[in-house]
């Protein structure tokens, strides 16, 4: 068992989210029981991910996008009333982090993301170093398209390749998500290829004008990892119960 201000102690001592300039708070966003013995993992806030666990009886929810985000509308109307209210009424607390989950060195969705394509990072490129660059930890890829077909074996979808249809690939950059505006910063790093969740009308264009190839392989694809990478950790540290709950997304 592990009580709710542990947990907000343990999630921010392992993500730091005070070096992040952030889209919307970090941390605990909803407040529930105090005493937490178990805790499920997602990618969003969705009412569906809150639904299911509620199902699990889950005291708290660790996800990467939370409910709250600078601009919004503040009101609690339509879909936020609705995602609240099995929070509020079944007592659970929420822990959403954005940024730090996608920059943390071991356990975030950037990291993860090169354990499961099997990729070696050696570096970092672009905004608050959000973006890593490597290699293939078993050699170079033969092409854009080579690539393109293991990208859709580890992550069970199709992706959008754009440009560098014949040349070896070697050196790979990435950053998890709605990160196609990093793509240019990835090319002055000196990038043969450049992976993320989504693309832009923009990035078409530089990719075949750079012959650098873009890929975007989903935005909750290719951010399905971190979430329960950190919530295993933490839930094992206190030796609480722990379960990832994928709620799939096609975007």
């Amino acid at each position: 068992m592990a009580n709710r201000h542990q947990l907000l102690a343990a999630f921010d001592s392992l993500l730091q989210p005070g070096r992040f300039k952030d889209f919307g708070p970090n941390g605990l966003q909803v407040e529930g029981k105090g005493d937490v013995a178990r805790i499920v993992s997602g990618v969003t806030a969705s009412l569906a991910l809150i639904e299911a666990a509620v199902a699990a009886r889950a005291d708290a929810i660790f996800v990467h996008h939370g409910l709250f985000w600078r601009g919004q509308d503040g009101r609690v109307t339509g879909w936020m009333k609705q995602r609240l209210a099995p929070l509020l009424a079944h007592d659970i607390s929420l822990f959403a982090y954005h940024l730090p989950l996608d920059a943390h060195p071991e356990l975030g969705n950037n990291a993860q993301l090169a354990v499961q394509l099997g990729l070696r990072p050696s570096g970092r490129f672009g905004e608050q170093d959000l973006g890593f660059l490597g290699e293939r930890s078993d050699g170079s890829f033969a092409d854009a398209p080579a690539l393109a077909s293991h990208l859709q074996r580890v992550l069970g979808r199709s992706v959008v390749q754009v440009g560098r249809p014949a040349a070896p690939i070697r050196k790979i950059a990435w950053c998890t998500g709605g990160a196609q505006g990093y793509f240019e910063d990835a090319i002055a790093a000196g990038a043969d290829a450049f992976i993320t969740g989504e693309i832009s009308e923009p990035q078409a264009h530089y990719a075949r004008e750079c012959n650098v190839a873009f890929f975007a392989c989903g935005h909750h694809a290719t951010e399905r990892y971190g979430a329960p990478a950190v919530a295993a950790q933490v839930a094992a540290h206190f030796g609480i119960e722990h379960e990832f709950i994928d709620i799939d997304n096609p975007a």
